[in-house]
């Protein structure tokens, strides 16, 4: 990839070349989203821990590889978005950074919609890499970490319950699997390379792993180890 040969060039000639910028766009995993917890009757909020986020450790990855390379990371994560929903704040949230490189993660909750909204998540991910293109950005696709296949013994909240079951169901019945089929298509008919991140998570349960306890908060949100899973693949897809 091309921002390979920047990050080359970059510790070659620290002066005279510009730092690489990064930009994230995404949903509450982007942003640092784990543990959910109660706000009044009906409502909830998510623990954000900016530290442990993939991008934060891809960072971390990245210093020891090129550490004369200066690599601005923008957080263009926001908790509930969707691809349809956030095509509104391309500019704002990435575009106007003028990223090298722009990772894009969606599909946890555009799969809320079921396969009624499978076209337009499609048509959405069109726009997004056409916008990215046309502001010269190289792009990644990556897919996102499975959800819960069953509702763990940690959730006891009637209001959670009722979230994880419908998070249960979107994966158990393969609704979350056509959406990244449909990503991947996507893709391919752009030339975006893909992190496939999903693949893995997919391949953890096939060999026995419960997933479900690889979430934070037991539904959607990766731990914070589980998080250098995508920053090592982000490092695979990358450079190797």
């Amino acid at each position: 990839m091309q921002i390979a040969e920047k990050f080359a060039k970059k510790a070659q000639n620290n002066r005279e070349e510009a730092p690489v910028t990064i930009a994230f766009y995404g949903d509450s995993v982007t942003q640092g989203c784990f543990e959910l917890y109660k706000v009044g009757e009906a409502g909830h909020q998510t623990v954000f821990d900016r530290t442990s986020v993939y991008h934060a450790k891809l960072a971390q990855i990245l210093s020891v590889l090129y550490p004369t390379v200066s690599i601005n990371m923008i957080n263009g994560g926001i908790s509930g978005s969707g691809a349809k929903g956030s095509l509104g704040r391309l500019e704002r949230d990435v575009l106007k950074f003028c990223p090298d490189l722009t990772v894009v993660c969606f599909g946890l909750n555009d799969s809320g919609r079921g396969l009624e909204g499978l076209q337009d998540y499609k048509d959405s991910l069109k726009t997004i890499f056409e916008r990215l293109k046309e502001a010269g950005s190289e792009i990644i696709f990556m897919t996102p970490n499975m959800m819960a296949t069953e509702v763990s013994c940690h959730v006891t909240d009637p209001h959670f319950i009722a979230i994880a079951e419908d998070a249960c169901k979107r994966q158990n019945e393969g609704i979350m699997d056509q959406y990244m089929q449909a990503a991947k298509e996507v893709c391919k008919e752009h030339g975006v390379r893909v992190c496939n991140c999903y693949e893995k998570w997919k391949a953890l349960k096939a060999s026995g792993v419960d997933v479900t306890e690889l979430l934070a908060n037991k539904i959607n949100h990766p731990t914070r180890e589980m998080h250098w899973l995508f920053a090592y693949s982000l490092v695979e897809t990358m450079l190797m």
